[in-house]
């Protein structure tokens, strides 16, 4: 237990009191910015790259992962329960590494994974008080599927800034 804590804590998801433990890392302000900003730099050069460097296979993969998605955001506003929102996250985290796994850059992608999951409290706490906005939601994610799949970096680009924004405005 101690050795996985120790991995949270490494990872920005728990802190170490002295003398008391560990317990889940505040969410100021600040470090909300700050999650957002680091996220989406890291986001951007590796959906540019992955723009830049992904074949058709990673296309595919891109519209696999948008379709599932879709599935889980159309069960997770019908029916918000703890086990459809988990799996409406995984289908999160699914497209976004979908985006940017044509980068050719493992530390990229370790950054990505590291930020997302320091980002999903916020998601999953915005889905759970009816705070998403499911039809924006939609028409971004098929924006950013129509830019990338027609290689238009400048408009995926936007279109993962306002995903990122939005999900983090909590």
């Amino acid at each position: 237990m101690r050795e996985t804590l120790q991995i949270l804590s490494t990872e920005g998801l728990v802190e170490a009191t002295a003398q008391r433990g560990f317990r889940v890392t505040s969410a100021t302000e600040d470090d909300v910015r700050d999650i957002q900003m680091v996220r989406f730099e890291v986001e951007k050069i590796a959906l540019s790259r992955s723009i830049a460097l992904g074949d058709i296979a990673w296309e595919g993969r891109v519209m696999a992962a948008h379709h599932a998605l879709q599935k889980a955001e159309a069960d997770v506003a019908s029916s918000p329960d703890d086990l459809i929102a988990l799996k409406w996250d995984e289908a999160c985290r699914a497209f976004s590494y979908a985006l940017i796994e044509a980068c050719d850059s493992p530390r990229l992608i370790d950054l990505h994974r590291k930020f997302f999951d320091q980002s999903r409290r916020f998601r999953l706490a915005q889905m759970r008080e009816g705070q998403l906005d499911w039809a924006a939601r939609k028409q971004r994610q098929q924006g950013l599927l129509e830019a990338v799949l027609a290689r238009n970096e400048d408009d995926a680009l936007r279109l993962l800034q306002q995903d990122v924004d939005a999900e983090l405005r909590h």
